[in-house]
């Protein structure tokens, strides 16, 4: 059965007066539906960062990449990019990279094996079938570098990067404890940062994997399922409580 979220009534009655400060939500299959956010979502999230919070957006995609498709980076105190590895800053647009720059040489090579590849400042991207390849040469050249899958994505970083670690350098610099942070997402990738999060939600139409690692399922999709987490935090001025979900089973 899956969880729904928690009624008003539940959220008054809870114990837990944590007030959270920030939603870090992945960016497609979350915000996005085919790539792009709907007027709807950029409402709700209008309605959330009037109300004092942070948005901060964590996404495996590359930041030049999510500009052609995303015209809403000004509502974002954060974007994290890269699956963790690039945070950008869209009021001051600086970039700070968080992790050591690709290896060329396993770029050259894989595009020498037939393996269709994008570089980023520190991401090596490519799609499935081509995570065995990926790993074999990894392998073959004895570099520490981990192989992360996000649906069809396939996505090569160096050990310790992922989107939680991401966050974490958002955060820091925002000055928001993850504890006060609330996270949503849909993808295998997302759970590095739903886990760190003080709440953990999953869209309805994230995988089932993910479902059983969040404190709560949305009833609704995607960016329909944004807008009712922000509805619910806003609700009476009363936040979302960890302690009154439902651990979905």
């Amino acid at each position: 059965m899956r969880a729904s979220l928690a009624t008003p009534k539940e959220t008054r009655q809870s114990h837990c007066s944590m007030r959270y400060l920030a939603l870090a939500a992945d960016y497609d299959g979350t915000l996005a539906s085919d790539g792009h956010v709907d007027e709807l979502t950029v409402n709700a999230l209008r309605h959330f960062i009037t109300s004092g919070r942070k948005l901060i957006m964590v996404t495996g995609r590359q930041l030049d990449d999510l500009q052609t498709v995303c015209p809403h980076f000004e509502l974002f105190s954060r974007v994290v990019t890269e699956n963790g590895a690039l945070l950008y800053d869209p009021q001051s647009k600086s970039q700070r990279v968080l992790a050591n720059p690709p290896n060329p040489e396993l770029v050259e090579e894989l595009r020498r094996r037939g393996v269709p590849v994008s570089a980023g400042k520190v991401i090596i991207a490519t799609s499935r079938p081509h995570e065995n390849a990926v790993l074999e040469l990894i392998r073959e050249q004895r570099l520490e570098l981990q192989v992360i899958l996000n649906k069809a994505s396939v996505m090569v970083l160096p050990s310790g990067v992922d989107k939680g670690t991401g966050l974490k350098c958002a955060l820091s610099e925002l000055g928001i404890p993850l504890r006060k942070t609330i996270g949503v997402g849909d993808a295998e990738n997302d759970e590095a940062f739903l886990a760190l999060c003080g709440c953990s939600v999953a869209v309805a139409n994230a995988l089932n994997a993910l479902k059983t690692r969040v404190r709560l399922v949305t009833v609704n999709a995607r960016g329909a399922g944004v807008v009712e987490l922000i509805n619910e935090v806003l609700r009476g001025g009363a936040p979302v409580s960890c302690r009154s979900l439902r651990t979905p089973s």
